[in-house]
């Protein structure tokens, strides 16, 4: 099998999981339908006549205008209690000093001393609870819909009728200050703005300060109607350090100010509105639909008094909704609308006669209010209605996946395996059957949906290919043999797809994960006990090929091995201490070795934790070095190991002065701020530079081998074997056999060339049994440093375990897996199992929950503390890069569970005994050492290599597609689950997108395997040729 056609069909199988992802999405988290109709003047709002006030009025337009001028003070994240008063508390318990509380004094003493001139209200946000979709709520009155959550990131303008436009259609002035994400809903929409970058959390003041500095000065010019002010503070400071850090006192006090100047410059027809768009956690995130997130500021105050009213719009946009998007539940709109026009006629009684009017007031509310909850539930209900035909075409293209990878698992091995028509042929079906319905839409005059075309492109593949696979099934086969793996992993994996249905498992899967790999753990080494693998092999014993050793102690192997499983289950504990509590379990406590160190007050133990944070990375550098080293790899003068031994130290150094600075930044001298803010630009950036620049040699040069030339050796090549004691089973027979027909072929070849006076050139080669591993090794860690550096400091101690981890899970597993020569090659479904529940566990131990609150959004500036400009791909890709570094890394690294066992089976270099009487020899080869054979043994069956390695990540792409599958089928049966958008679809959303991080990290691990041995084969090229010359 070629190179090529391994990564073909990788990225074939690929593209199917990837069709079945976005089909289900595309029936799943639907978008409503936005209407662009907009109100007027021209046209009331409802049946009857205007009761408000004359519309010939100047200024008024259905109503009397209350106000000439409004400023709306809009402050990001202002949760309702941060409202409250220091002494307010519970009856009988004692009060509880929190640093918020009390901070917004203007409010309640503007409450008691101006009643009837102001009001406070508890505004109740609809998830999702994030900026752009709260601003889009609140000026268009409409409802945010799940989908939206992803448009922080590249918010687009507003086309549906809206606050902004009704005002500037008026010919109102509209003046803007704040968040830069209102430039992007309403380009071109105020008379004058001043917009600021709004997505650095790490930034308190630049937004907050820029305001102030022209906020004042634009009220006392009176060229304005309606002034906007949308702080970013207090948002801020909840992200960096959470509601009860000090810093909120402090940010609150200075809202406090703001509020108290601007109430001291109104005028008597000017209202002031302070809104917060949402709260926000315990943690100072928000995203979700918890209590504390949707509870949120409104206050009203202007100098005269206030007298509330609400015309009824609500009721013409229902009709048009109905008319154009057609969803609507018939008899439900039909019974709304009977509402209004009631509520409507007996508000025209009412202004008809007077008499008991607050009695009929009292009733027409009652019915207003009714009106719009049903409204509400109404819309939210047909909002959330499902396209089941997609769901069901995508899940069932994730299914179909599944079964190709666990087919093909099988296939890839077998000895007629015959790529070419196997699987090029239903790709070219698919692809044919693509074009014909895009030519068929084309033609129809329907419109074409990528979608639809990726679907249709992947079920033509699938179904030539899973027919020929029914076909050639034999009819006396059971069907288990479709199910090749171990019972107790196929148990495990059936466990881990049921539990994904459960809204409690997937809250709590940060725990339960964890308890799953160890107990996988623990299977393994009662597994290796049971099969007696624990005991190495017995060092083989040939005289005649030179080797003689004593055996090794079983009792000291099965010791080894314990210890092996002790040490992963410390590590996996250890790594449970970094945790993220999710909201829903209000008892749990979160680390605080999560935050980042800048929100330390304590001095000294900020300084304790910095050490013991560039102590890891310095340990991680050490163990990295100590590897190489171990199998000599860093004796290469190629320009990766130069680059490992002066470019690794220099991005350890790198991330060190950054940490420094970021934790240190606001304690700067002010002389040294500008310099620290320029160093943390360049800092990072530096670091991911020289990873980069690593990565590049490593692909230009990725053979790592020392050569030494002799002259006047005979031509010998001798073959060391890595096996050790005589032959204890018919895989080391089939192992030994051809070794000693080399053997035999080059003593022949040397008796032919005694007769030479001088012997050619003699090359020895060192490292090629370490040339693959130490490859992967080398990129996952230059990987692994700008990924750190995108989270907190002490996240390099999870990094540092899960290292260690990788490390001591790669050694057990190599004890179980049997390596037979020529081949084929396999990775038993234990290994592929462990590595994918440990990635998902570092998912968790890195402070990642798969919430939208919980994204690490501070990941974006890391190097871009001003901002990306417009730019909206690269924040995206910075925070992507944050929460699933650990999907990455364990896929890249994939291709080590296949290269691991060769690398084992010689603990390193064997000084050379040579038998009496072959004096030349001894004299040109005396105390070399020679290399084990170990990975070079794959090079022994290239065709098997290529097919351990296809079948290697259709069973990586298998147990990923599981849980993808799980989560898909659980967010269709539970759509109306009261916790699908809370807990399932989250879920959901976060494995279609750690499974298509994971693939690409795959195919990224399998092409740099493959580019490592297409190297090593243009180096043995180039070596027979100098040989020949």
């Amino acid at each position: 099998m070629q190179k090529i056609s391994v990564l073909l069909s990788l990225a074939w199988v690929c593209f199917l999981f990837y069709a079945g992802i976005a089909l289900f999405t595309s029936g799943f988290l639907l978008t409503r339908l936005e209407l662009t109709n907009h109100s007027s003047c021209q046209e009331p709002p409802g049946p009857g006549s205007l009761p408000w006030g004359s519309r010939r009025e100047p200024g008024a337009c259905w109503m009397a205008s209350r106000f000439s001028r409004v400023v709306l003070v809009l402050i990001d994240a202002l949760r309702f209690d941060f409202a409250q008063p220091q002494h307010s508390h519970t009856s009988g318990e004692p009060p509880v000093l929190l640093p918020f509380l009390g901070k917004l004094g203007t409010l309640q003493r503007i409450l008691e001393i101006q009643p009837h001139h102001a009001r406070l209200y508890q505004s109740k946000a609809d998830p999702p609870t994030t900026t752009m979709q709260r601003l889009k709520a609140l000026t268009t009155g409409s409802l945010p819909t799940f989908v939206d959550a992803g448009s922080n990131f590249a918010s687009y303008a507003i086309v549906e009728d809206n606050l902004i436009k009704q005002f500037t259609s008026t010919g109102r002035r509209v003046v803007f200050m704040g968040d830069d994400t209102w430039k992007d809903l309403f380009p071109g929409a105020f008379s004058q703005a001043f917009f600021f970058p709004s997505f650095n959390v790490r930034d308190l003041h630049t937004v907050d300060n820029g305001i102030l500095e022209h906020l004042y000065p634009t009220m006392d010019s009176g060229e304005w109607d309606v002034l906007i002010a949308h702080f970013l503070g207090v948002d801020h400071c909840g992200h960096k350090h959470g509601p009860y850090h000090p810093e909120m006192a402090k940010k609150l006090s200075q809202m406090d100010q703001v509020i108290q100047q601007l109430v001291e410059r109104l005028e008597n027809d000017t209202l002031l509105v302070v809104i917060g768009d949402h709260g926000m956690t315990m943690s100072g995130d928000h995203g979700g639909d918890s209590e504390l997130e949707i509870s949120a500021v409104l206050f009203l105050y202007s100098p005269t008094a206030l007298f509330p009213s609400t015309p009824p719009e609500v009721s013409r946009f229902l009709h048009t909704y109905s008319a154009a998007a057609q969803d609507l539940q018939v008899k439900e709109l039909h019974r709304l609308q009977n509402l209004f026009s009631k509520a409507s006629a007996d508000y025209q009684r009412l202004l008809q006669s007077p008499q008991g009017a607050e009695a009929a007031l009292q009733t027409v509310i009652t019915e207003l209010q009714q009106f719009l909850r049903g409204v509400r539930a109404m819309c939210i209900e047909s909002w959330a209605r499902f396209s089941l035909v997609r769901m069901a075409g995508g899940t069932a293209l994730l299914a179909a996946a599944c079964f190709l990878c666990l087919l093909a698992s099988q296939w890839a091995t077998s000895p007629g395996f015959n790529f070419c028509p196997l699987f090029l042929i239903p790709m070219a079906w698919g692809l044919a059957g693509a074009v014909a319905c895009a030519g068929f839409l084309t033609a129809t005059g329907l419109k074409l949906d990528p979608v639809v075309l990726g679907a249709v492109a992947a079920v033509g593949t699938l179904l030539p290919l899973l027919w020929k696979g029914w076909a050639g099934w034999e009819s006396n086969r059971p069907l288990a043999a479709l199910l090749p793996m171990p019972g107790p992993v196929l148990f495990l994996l059936l466990i881990r797809f049921a539990a994904f249905f459960s809204d409690s498992f997937v809250v709590a899967e940060a725990r339960a994960t964890p308890f799953l790999l160890g107990s996988l753990i623990l299977l393994l080494v009662a597994q290796l006990h049971w099969e007696g693998k624990l005991l190495s092999p017995k060092l083989l014993t040939i005289p005649h090929l030179g080797f003689s050793a004593p055996p090794d102690s079983p009792r000291h192997n099965g010791v080894h091995a314990l210890g092996l499983g002790v040490g992963l289950l410390l590590c996996i504990r250890l790594a449970g201490l970094f945790h993220r509590c999710p909201e829903e379990t209000p008892a749990c406590c979160s680390s605080p070795w999560l935050s980042p160190l800048a929100s330390m007050v304590g001095g000294q133990t900020k300084n304790l934790w910095y050490g013991a944070c560039v102590g890891a990375l310095i340990a991680l550098l050490a163990a990295v070095r100590l590897w190489l080293h171990h199998y000599s790899n860093l004796k290469s003068p190629e320009p990766p190991v130069l680059f490992i031994r002066w470019g690794l130290p220099l991005m350890v150094l790198g991330t060190a002065s950054y940490w420094a600075l970021a934790s240190g930044a606001d304690e700067a001298p002010p002389r040294l701020r500008a310099l620290v803010a320029g160093a943390s630009v360049v800092l990072p950036r530096a670091v991911a530079g020289l990873a980069a620049s690593g990565l590049v040699l490593l692909l230009w040069r990725p053979v790592t081998v020392l050569v030494k030339a002799a002259v006047g050796a005979p031509r010998t090549r001798t073959v060391l074997t890595p096996f050790s004691g005589p032959p204890t089973s018919q895989a080391d027979l089939d192992y030994v056999v051809p070794q000693i027909y080399r053997h035999m072929q080059e003593e022949f070849r040397d008796r032919l060339e005694r007769t030479k006076s001088q012997g050619p050139l003699t090359v020895a080669a060192y490292q090629l049994g370490s040339v693959y591993s130490a490859a992967m090794v080398t990129a996952l860690t230059l990987l692994a440093f700008p990924l750190l550096l995108l989270h907190a400091e002490r996240i390099s101690l999870v990094f540092l375990l899960l290292f260690l981890q990788s490390f001591l899970l790669l050694h057990l597993l190599a004890a179980g897996i049997p390596i037979t020569t020529p081949g084929p090659f396999t990775v038993p479904w234990q290994a592929v199992s462990a590595w994918a529940l440990m990635a998902t566990q570092t998912f968790y131990s890195t402070g990642h929950q798969p919430v939208f609150p919980a994204i690490h959004w501070h990941a974006a500036f890391v190097g871009f503390p001003e901002g990306h400009g417009s730019s909206t791909w690269l924040p995206a890709l910075l925070v992507g890069a944050n929460t699933f570094a650990s999907h990455l890394l364990f896929a890249v690294g994939c291709p080590l569970l296949l290269l691991w066992p060769f690398l084992c089976d010689s603990q390193g270099p064997r000084k050379r005994q040579h038998p009496p009487g072959n004096e030349a020899e001894a004299r040109v080869m005396h105390e070399e050492e020679e290399e084990p054979l170990m990975e070079m043994r794959l090079r022994d069956a290239p065709h098997h290599f290529n097919a351990a390695l296809l079948q290697l990540s259709l069973k990586y792409l298998f147990v990923l597609g599981i849980q993808i599958l799980a989560c898909a089928l659980a967010a269709c049966i539970l759509r109306r689950h009261l916790m699908v958008w809370k807990v399932f679809a989250p879920k959901f959303i976060f494995e279609a997108v750690g499974f298509i991080v994971s693939s690409v990290g795959l195919f990224l691990g399998i092409a740099l395997v493959m580019r490592v041995d297409g190297a090593v084969s243009s180096w043995f090229r180039r070596l027979v040729l100098a040989q020949q010359r």
